[in-house]
Parts: structure tokens; sequence; C-alpha cells
């Protein structure tokens, strides 16, 4: 047998692909009938070809086998939740991110029986405090979710102030040295790939800024993006590639030798309460993109997180997903699986070309931070928010068994234990906080309304 088996056979240039297809339309235009762009203003083409890249890029740092199973755990009784984790993790969970409500929880109680150096445990406290992450036994690999910044976006204010705060933050980052960035925020709200990559960029500059001017020696520092991931399969994998692509790039200027981490999280904007059980289909295409896009860690959302409370069957259907993609369909087998494809290699270049130059014009526009209080990055994000339910509301964004072809006998209105939609609760705040909402809520409240 030959070594090339294509040895035999003429290369066939972009050129000769696309005279073969556009004599193949008999007349049709080639750009109107096949080349579509996306709310990102990037052109699809039907076929992309070695032509389109100017340069291979290098394989990829991450390691796609690599990734871990994760489950999040609210932690409302302490003795409860520790159960709970020993038992997720008899059950093929990797990792577990216990969220913190108040700093009065003993953290070796929470630990106990956990083997750390077989579990990555992640912390998310719900607050800032100094005073609780040394109660963290050193060199125990604990990572802390750190991020003042987002708290701000999603809650409109400082958990004190903006001088506590970066003080605070600063005396964390002196002990953990790491902090984490929570972008999942943007995506959840309606900002477009574009401006999630952006936002994300100079989110995290802020520190890296401030940084420059503290005690804080940036050079080490682990970094984790919590990322939200949609459906729009190819993109999400060139998503995630141009997020890592973007923090190598960003990085250089700071002196920065630390790869980030990413943490996935399936989005909710798309997520719906009536055929709910489509919500598992949508979790495992965006959970297989998180993966080919070179993902660290996966906590996956139950399909009906939006609707009820945390409860077993929920939850291990979430991990099942994880475990049967891991360990039945080989996506732990192939290192850099998405390396070298034209088409996702040619999405990624232009979603960080143009992130890239949305972040540069934040920057020289005073920086994210600035933009957030001028109420700017809120604004922008409405404004794609507003473009996708439009075409939402047109039915050409579809959403199966919601806009379309739904089930007029599903009934809803009884299975509703939390509230599935945008909750309005008239406070103070300093700035406009940025407002998660899904695309299926207006219609879902009219259908509601109208059960019988």
């Amino acid at each position: 047998m030959k070594d090339n088996l294509f040895s035999d056979f003429d290369s066939v240039s972009a050129k000769q692909w696309k005279q073969k297809i556009q004599f193949d339309l008999k007349g049709a235009d080639y750009n109107e009938t096949l080349v579509w762009k996306t709310n990102e203003d990037i052109l699809v083409k039907p076929f992309y070809h070695s032509d389109d890249i100017d340069e291979i890029p290098e394989v990829s740092s991450t390691k796609a086998t690599q990734w871990k199973i994760c489950q999040s755990i609210f932690v409302a009784d302490v003795k409860k939740s520790n159960l709970k984790a020993i038992d997720v993790i008899k059950r093929g969970t990797e990792s577990i991110l216990f969220i913190l409500p108040t700093e009065d929880i003993p953290i070796n109680d929470l630990l106990k029986n956990i083997d750390l150096n077989e579990t990555v445990i992640r912390l998310d406290p719900l607050f800032i405090s100094e005073k609780f992450v040394k109660t963290i036994p050193n060199n125990s690999g604990i990572e802390i979710n750190t991020d003042i910044i987002g708290n701000l976006a999603k809650s409109g204010n400082w958990y004190a102030n903006l001088k506590d705060d970066f003080q605070n933050f600063g005396n964390i980052v002196k002990i953990t040295n790491s902090f984490s960035v929570e972008t999942s925020l943007y995506q959840n709200a309606g900002a477009s790939i574009v401006q999630q990559l952006a936002y994300a960029l100079a989110h995290v500059n802020e520190y890296l800024n401030n940084f420059e001017n503290s005690e804080i020696k940036p050079t080490s520092l682990k970094v984790t993006f919590i990322v939200s991931v949609g459906t729009n399969y190819f993109f999400e994998i060139a998503k995630l590639k141009a997020l890592r692509k973007l923090w190598n790039s960003l990085i250089s200027e700071y002196k920065i030798d630390e790869d980030c981490m990413i943490l996935a999280i399936p989005t909710k904007r798309n997520k719906t309460i009536y055929d709910y059980n489509t919500n598992m289909l949508r979790t495992t295409t965006e959970c297989m993109s998180a993966i080919l896009g070179g993902t660290d860690t996966i906590c996956n959302l139950p399909y009906d997180a939006i609707y009820h409370k945390n409860n077993e069957f929920g939850e291990r259907i979430a991990r099942n997903q994880l475990l049967i993609i891991k360990n039945e369909s080989y996506f732990d087998k192939v290192d850099n699986p998405a390396d070298g494809a034209y088409y996702i290699e040619s999405l990624t270049n232009q979603l960080a070309e143009k992130a890239l130059d949305l972040f540069k014009n934040i920057e020289a526009n005073g920086g994210f931070l600035k933009q957030l209080k001028e109420g700017t990055i809120q604004r922008k994000i409405k404004e794609s928010a507003n473009k996708e339910q439009q075409l939402f509301d047109s039915g050409e964004e579809i959403l199966l068994g919601t806009n379309k072809h739904p089930n007029n006998n599903d009934k809803m209105k009884n299975e509703l234990e939390i509230f599935p939609f945008v909750k309005t609760n008239q406070r103070k705040t300093l700035i406009e906080p940025i407002i998660e909402k899904r695309l299926a809520e207006n219609l879902e409240q009219k259908r509601l309304k109208n059960e019988k």
C-alpha cells in the first residue's frame, strides 16, 4: 500500500472549487446564495480551503483528554454538602465547585474525607474576605473564584467600595496567586461572541493593570475564565480557541508565562421550560463544543435547572451526559481534535481579530470599568440581545418545542418550583447591572397565562 493515498490525485485550489460551485448554481449568485453573515458580521462560506489560511497555526498547548467533569454544590448545610460531594465523586465527578453563601463555613468540615489529590476543589464565595481565605489549608490545591469586577457587573455594586474591594482582592491574590474572570454573565445577557471575548479581555486587563501599581507580581498568576457556551457548535469551539489566543497575546505584554484555565458552563439563554427535555440535547452539544475548544473543566447545567430546585435526578442526568461523552464517546482519547480544521481556524482568527479591535476601542476610551460606569457595556449588550430577540420572535432563530413545533398540550404552570424569569427588584445601585435573560421568556409567560 502506498504511504500517501492521495498522491495520484491532483490538488484542487479554492478557486477551482468555487468555479465548480458557480457552474452548478446555473447562474445564481454565489455570494447571495451560499454566503451568509452572522451577528458578529462574519461571512460564512460554503467551503474552506488551505488557501484561506495564511499560516497553519501551531498545535494547541491544551490537551482535550485532560478535561474534568465538575459538579456545583450550593452549601446551605455543611454536613449535607460534604456528604453530597463524597457521593457524586463516587459517581464519576472529578471536580467540585462549592458555592459559599457566607464566610462562616468551616472549610475542614466541608472537605472532610475528600481526597484533594484526586478531586479538584473550587470555591465560589458570594462575598470577599481575606480572613476566610486564610482559613483554607496551605498547599491544598484548592482554587478560589475571586472576581470583584464580575460582582459589580452583575449586582451593580461593589461588595463595599472600589478602594476596599481592590484592597481585599489584592490581598487574596497575594495568598492564592490566582483569580477568576466571570464572563458567562455577558453571554447569558445576550452579548455576541465578539463582545464576550472583548469584554473578557478588557475585564482581566483591569486587574493586570492594577497589579502593575501594586506589590503583586503577575508573572506566574493563575487566571480562570468562567465561560458560558452556546449552541452555535463550531463558533463556540472557535470562541474558546480565540479566548486562549487573545489571552496569550495579552500576557506577552505583562511578561506572564501562565496559560489561562477555562471553566465552561452551558448557557441559560437558550434553555426553555416547555419541551424541557430538549435542554438535554442543547447542553450535550454545548459540552461537546467546550471540549473540542479546549476547556479544562465542564460544569454541566441540569435540564431542569431554570425551573426546578436542585434535585438528584436532574443533577444525575447532567453528570451522566458528561460521563457518556468522556467514557463512551471517546472525547478523552484525542488531543487538540479541532486543530487544523480550516473552517474552525478561519472562525478563530476572525473572532480574535474582531474582539481585539473592540478591546482596543474599550481601552482607548478609558477601559472596562469606565465603560461599565458610563453604561456603554450594558447598552452594547442590550443592542446585541435585542437583535437576537427579534430573530427569535420572528422565527429566524429557532428553539425547537418553543417557537418551532411546540407541543400545545404541554402544561408547566404547576411544575415551576423556582421563578424562571427576570426578577425585578428596585434598589439603588452604583451602575446599571447586566441582567441575564433567556430568549423564550416572553413567549413562555404568555403560554403560562393562557394555560387552563
